[in-house]
């Protein structure tokens, strides 16, 4: 007799129940398979575990914090080179700045524009042409002197039968800064002394004045000029880039308008404008200061020490880099080598970690970490050492101390990335050891 359809369908429902439940076992029992034997690998539906920052930091020093010796002496060595490309490059570079204020001294960035000498009638020069010539962009400073007609007779220090016969200038109150001068004594011109009849002498003219040096404690000295006396207020030291100034008696432009009956039209002009423009300047001097008569302006060329002033700038960029990319190389070098052997003491670190479920990232951003670490306190300490060694040996010499932003920071950050590189193969070896590899190693 043929089963009832009810006990079929029961049984067949059982039937698939512990079909179920049988696949539902295997299927934990080859997961269970896959995770014992397996060890690193990670199970399906899982997500690796990932090192916060801080943790990942903690763990890169934690070989600096246990082998501090080790850690000192290779952060030493990487300080060294950065120290050293501090050094070779700060040095140079106050010994460079020494070497251009005395060619800037010579007047690399300095002109004279003067009206053509002989002609009849003679030539003069605008008013107006001084402010002209400010106009001009990379212009920095523009100034003059005029010669009055005037002339010194003597001074209340010499007999008054004397007479000096020196030349006698209306001066604008920024010439010295268009002609690299300096007071040696007492004051220049101001916006107050020069509507006064007050003088300034270059430095011969005092000499033959009978007097050096203005003593405060005593009366200012008076020079007779066109029958009006002047007060002496300042001596000048000697002007390298205008010896005619040292030879001269100076006056404000307005007291020499209102006192010695001068008509206004400069005689020399002074122009100090942007090195890398001083060849532009030059070409449109005579059209600014003369517009109508181009041709009647006299400009003097650069100063030949412009020349070699770029040639020293030049070579010295050169010096710099390359010196800067071998302390770099020296001291990736060392780094690579530290972390290397690093790799090689802690294979059985590595091991441990390897064992207890850490997986390759880990390890790779464990040792990646503390060779930026190592290289960014080698940096750091390079970085003090090696300004202080500019700063004590330019003071030494007198220099001005140069410490160059972009080598200390270039340095440290060089260090910083040169660790990172040095740090890529040893990290990456000490991650593709297995578990059983450095355990195994004595």
């Amino acid at each position: 007799m043929s089963e009832a359809p009810t006990q079929r369908t029961t049984r067949e429902g059982e039937g698939s129940r512990r079909q179920s439940r049988g696949g539902s076992s295997g299927r934990r029992s080859r997961r269970g398979a896959d995770t014992a034997g397996g060890g690193n690998r990670i199970v399906s539906g899982t997500r690796p575990v990932r090192l916060a920052p801080r943790d990942l930091l903690g763990l890169g020093l934690l070989g600096i914090r246990t082998r501090k010796v080790r850690a000192a002496l290779s952060a030493l060595g990487i300080s060294i080179g950065i120290a050293t490309m501090i050094v070779v490059t700060g040095i140079p570079a106050s010994s460079q700045k020494a070497l251009m204020e005395e060619l800037a001294a010579l007047g690399t960035n300095t002109l004279q524009a003067v009206p053509t000498p002989g002609a009849e009638p003679p030539v003069l020069l605008p008013e107006e042409s001084v402010n002209m010539v400010s106009r001009i962009g990379p212009v920095t400073v523009s100034s003059a002197v005029a010669n009055t007609h005037a002339v010194v007779h003597r001074s209340d220090r010499v007999d008054a039968g004397d007479f000096s016969g020196l030349t006698v200038l209306a001066t604008k109150r920024n010439l010295l800064q268009s002609v690299n001068g300096a007071v040696g004594s007492g004051q220049f011109l101001n916006a107050a002394t020069e509507k006064l009849p007050t003088a300034v002498l270059g430095s011969v003219a005092a000499s033959r004045l009978g007097f050096s040096e203005l003593n405060p404690d005593e009366p200012a000295p008076q020079i007779y000029i066109d029958k009006r006396w002047f007060t002496v207020i300042g001596i000048l030291d000697p002007v390298t880039l205008a010896a005619d100034i040292d030879r001269s008696v100076m006056v404000g432009w307005e007291a020499a308008g209102d006192q010695l009956r001068f008509d206004g039209h400069p005689t020399v002009i002074y122009v100090k404008a942007r090195e890398e423009a001083i060849e532009d300047v030059r070409k449109v001097l005579p059209a600014t200061i003369n517009p109508q008569l181009p041709g009647v302006v006299q400009v003097s060329r650069p100063s030949d020490a412009l020349a070699a002033k770029r040639a020293t700038e030049n070579t010295f960029s050169a010096l710099f880099l390359g010196l800067a990319g071998v302390a770099l190389l020296v001291g990736g070098i060392g780094v690579a080598n530290t972390m290397f052997i690093s790799v090689l003491e802690r294979r059985r670190e590595i091991g441990l970690r390897r064992a207890l479920g850490a997986n390759r990232g880990q390890i790779r951003g464990q040792f990646l970490t503390e060779s930026v670490a190592l290289s960014s306190l080698g940096g750091l300490a390079g970085s003090l050492l090696g300004s202080l060694a500019v700063l004590g040996y330019a003071g030494y010499q007198g220099w001005p101390p140069v410490i160059p932003l972009n080598a200390v920071g270039g340095g440290f950050a060089g260090a910083v990335l040169v660790g990172m590189a040095a740090g890529v193969y040893p990290s990456i070896r000490a991650s593709r050891l297995t578990p059983t590899e450095a355990l195994a190693t004595t």
